[in-house]
């Protein structure tokens, strides 16, 4: 099987078509970090003098204790939000980018699956038994393929809800840390 100029030519231009899209969205994924980040400073600079007007006004060391023991769990839980606003940029753009690359696989399968159609009915007579060889360690090799694949996706799986699981319990833990805390007041 022999490409022509024009088939060359269409899958440069597809494959361009795939970097540029690629491209623009590891591009949308450092804007939304960007301003996440920039969010982030303008929160922590105003949760920062919020928090230096309440110290300066404070009479006795019992309620400067409490006012610190009262901002654990806010922190904790824009902390566990940023993590998650983070996680949520970061698996979205992946995602984008697994999305394409899987396209692209398949692609390039169902292109060889042709091929070696083609090269089996032009093969010469008695190559039989080495052209189902060959089409049974294609098969077996797709197979393989699919089995990571899946693997890959399950890790995944499991490792957003242990992230899930993780924030959740962090908050927990910061929510009874502080109530003790706010008791004293």
């Amino acid at each position: 099987m022999t490409l022509t100029p024009e088939q060359v030519i269409a899958a440069n231009k597809a494959n361009l078509e795939t970097l540029v899209g690629l491209t623009n969205k590891a591009f949308a994924g450092v804007e939304q970090l960007i301003e996440l980040n920039l969010a982030a400073a303008k929160s922590a600079l105003e949760d920062s003098q919020k928090h230096t007007h309440a110290v300066l006004s404070v009479k006795d060391a019992q309620e400067l204790l409490a006012l610190q023991a009262s901002m654990f769990q806010p922190l904790a839980e824009k902390a566990v939000s940023y993590n998650r606003h983070l996680y949520e940029i970061a698996t979205g753009t992946g995602a984008h980018f697994s999305g394409t690359v899987e396209g692209k696989v398949n692609e390039a399968q169902k292109a060889f699956h042709a091929m070696v159609e083609n090269a089996a009915k032009n093969a010469p007579a008695g190559s039989e038994a080495a052209v189902a060889a060959f089409k049974t360690a294609v098969s077996a090799g797709n197979n393989a393929l699919e089995s990571v694949q899946k693997a890959v996706k399950q890790a995944t799986e499991v490792a957003e809800a242990n992230y899930k699981t993780l924030a959740a319990n962090a908050l927990n833990a910061t929510a009874s840390a502080a109530k003790p805390a706010a008791k004293k007041r």
